[in-house]
């Protein structure tokens, strides 16, 4: 954050996992939030989902909607219908190629256009004359095992060359970090923790007294490929897998075996679940319902696959999840066609079977720290910003570390469009803005 000058123009894109968020600033530094008036009502956060459908009507035969809208389409007619979320997850993913959608077969690229040109559409006025600048967020460590920057950045490259402007990139946490700094009045060093959909990130941002040349020098950057959609198939795979055959077994002539547990893995995340409505796994399932020693269990698993039961489940998932932030214990409750569940969850238990995530989170701040040269007690002020940090488990991470009086939150899913609109604007722009495509 450089001292106060003329800002210009900006719109920082927040293009999230789950949600996506966008917000704008003129020739003030006053910064707006986007707003899109959904199905259901008005909001800042667009649904970072697809839905498309058959209708030979339309040029190429196919239909699509995204945001709130996707999931109205979806559920009106789940059978005739293909529904895509969470598709910034296999953005560094080699192994991704396309996405089967009806008769054809789009690439990350294609699917991220459609999701702007709807984005764009429904924002209306605030984004149909679109200044010069426009910063885009990326995660600090993309999701999956060997994620692939080089190839993110040039799918990124040919999603967002939609809009017709020269993009900057810069890292998600220094968007909320320099949001944040902006509150400040005194000099500082701040440590923000963004948990997103499918990434947790951390920086470390050095904050000089409102009156220096430069105010606000990033000094670090860490993540890992975990956040929200983690821990969101640690209940999945606790209460709902074991009811389709997960830790089961089958007859394969004279032998019992475990079932492969390659069989559950795109339960990970609902963006792979809605791929799986496909002959070739219908058809293997269908092998496995029939060697199964329960095959009610396979069925049931056919059931959600059919039916189009993944989006509920996992808002199913998302509920008791937020239950249990404010709740010492939740309900897990899901009813669709071939599939019933009912649980009782203690907070206790869910911060047991998230232990590896919490672990993972530690180090990661352990590595941004290190790589500032700093230690927690050189931390002034830490920023927790993402849905997950709404877990009292995650939080009490960083209390414990830090204290309970340096943490701050709030505005968990705008604060970093906010930021990085307020980047966009300011002279120090190229500062900010990641060119190398390294995992930092």
């Amino acid at each position: 954050m450089s001292a106060p000058s003329s800002p210009v123009p900006a719109i920082g894109i927040d293009f999230g996992t789950t949600n996506s968020v966008v917000a704008r600033t003129s020739d003030s530094v006053v910064v707006d939030l986007v707003r899109f008036a959904g199905p259901d009502q008005t909001s800042a956060v667009f649904r970072s989902a697809l839905c498309f459908w058959q209708d030979d009507a339309l040029r190429g035969g196919l239909g699509h909607e995204a945001g709130p809208w996707a999931i109205a389409e979806f559920l009106a007619d789940p059978q005739g219908s293909r529904f895509l979320q969470s598709f910034k997850s296999v953005a560094a993913s080699a192994t991704f190629e396309h996405a089967p959608v009806f008769t054809k077969r789009l690439g990350f690229e294609e699917l991220g256009q459609r999701f702007l040109d709807h984005l764009v559409d429904h924002a209306g006025d605030a984004m149909r004359d679109l200044p010069e600048r426009i910063v885009v967020g990326r995660p600090v460590r993309y999701v999956g095992a060997r994620p692939d920057p080089a190839l993110a950045r040039l799918r990124y490259d040919g999603m967002f060359a939609r809009l017709g402007r020269e993009i900057h990139y810069v890292y998600e946490p220094l968007g909320a970090a320099y949001g944040f700094a902006s509150r400040l009045c005194d000099p500082a060093t701040l440590l923000v923790a963004d948990f997103g959909g499918g990434t947790s990130d951390f920086s470390i941002v050095r904050v000089e007294a409102p009156d220096a040349p430069r105010r606000c020098v990033p000094l670090a950057s860490a993540g890992v490929g975990i956040a929200g959609d983690r821990f969101d198939f640690r209940i999945m795979d606790q209460l709902v897998l074991p009811l389709l055959g997960k830790g089961g077994t089958y007859r394969s002539f004279d032998k019992v075996l475990e079932i492969p547990p390659g069989h559950f893995a795109d339960f990970s995340d609902w963006s792979r679940l809605a791929l799986m409505r496909n002959r070739r796994t219908l058809g293997e399932l269908a092998k496995l319902r029939m060697a199964a020693t329960d095959p009610d269990a396979i069925g049931r698993m056919i059931a959600v696959v059919e039916n189009e039961l993944g989006y509920g489940l996992y808002e199913a998932v998302s509920a008791v999840k937020r239950d249990l932030s404010s709740q010492t214990h939740a309900a897990f409750v899901f009813e669709g066609e071939g599939l019933s569940v009912s649980a009782d969850i203690s907070r206790a238990d869910f911060e047991r079977w998230i232990a590896p995530e919490l672990a993972e989170l530690e180090a990661g701040v352990d590595r941004v720290l290190a790589r500032a040269g700093l230690a927690a007690s050189e931390i002034d002020h830490v920023f927790l910003t993402g849905g997950s940090s709404l877990i009292p488990a995650v939080r009490g991470l960083f209390e414990q570390r830090f204290g309970e009086t340096r943490i701050a939150s709030g505005d968990e899913l705008t604060s970093i469009a906010h930021g990085l609109a307020l980047i966009g604007s300011a002279p120090d722009l190229a500062e900010w803005t990641i060119e190398e495509v390294e995992e930092a």
